[in-house]
């Protein structure tokens, strides 16, 4: 019994919202990778080739051969826009639904393509290890990297399950 109301607690507090600081100490980070969106994506699909398999104009083709294409470089802006919205409007407690909406819809949109929680966080992994090593970077930002991440990744898998 200890140990469920020792889970509860975590998921408690890995859905509470992120402070002031911790989106500060996010967008920071966000700011000096985001304009890197075709990077970002190929770093996905070179690490994860199963998500590029997810694709249907990349699918089966060698990531070298479709980065330097428009259409990588569209579905790249995509996501990194969308990441991006989401950090906007993270710290500021009157946005809380409207993340929620946003993170709602992707998740239920992704549901209806078939994307697997594994495959959700093989994305986290590598977006992760990305930023990581990409952005300037210590304990802090992890933290409050992570505890975004947490948040949206609470919303998606809600949303895979329904």
């Amino acid at each position: 019994m200890k140990f469920l109301i020792v889970l509860a607690c975590i998921a408690a507090a890995s859905a509470a919202p992120l402070s002031h600081d911790e989106a500060e100490l996010l967008k920071g980070a966000w700011d000096q990778i985001k304009h890197n969106e075709v990077d970002i994506l190929a770093a996905v699909f070179s690490a994860h080739p199963d998500i590029q398999a997810r694709f249907p104009k990349f699918a089966g083709k060698e990531l070298s051969a479709v980065k330097g294409s428009a259409d990588f470089a569209i579905h790249a802006s995509r996501i990194v826009s969308f990441i991006s919205e989401v950090i906007s409007l993270s710290g500021n407690e009157a946005t809380l639904p409207a993340i929620k909406s946003i993170v709602s819809k992707l998740g239920h949109d992704h549901k209806n393509r078939g994307i697997s929680k594994d495959q959700f966080n093989e994305f986290r992994s590598a977006l992760t290890d990305y930023a990581s090593s990409h952005a300037s970077w210590n304990d802090n930002v992890a933290a409050a990297w992570n505890h975004a991440i947490d948040n949206v990744y609470a919303i998606i898998f809600a949303a895979l399950e329904h």
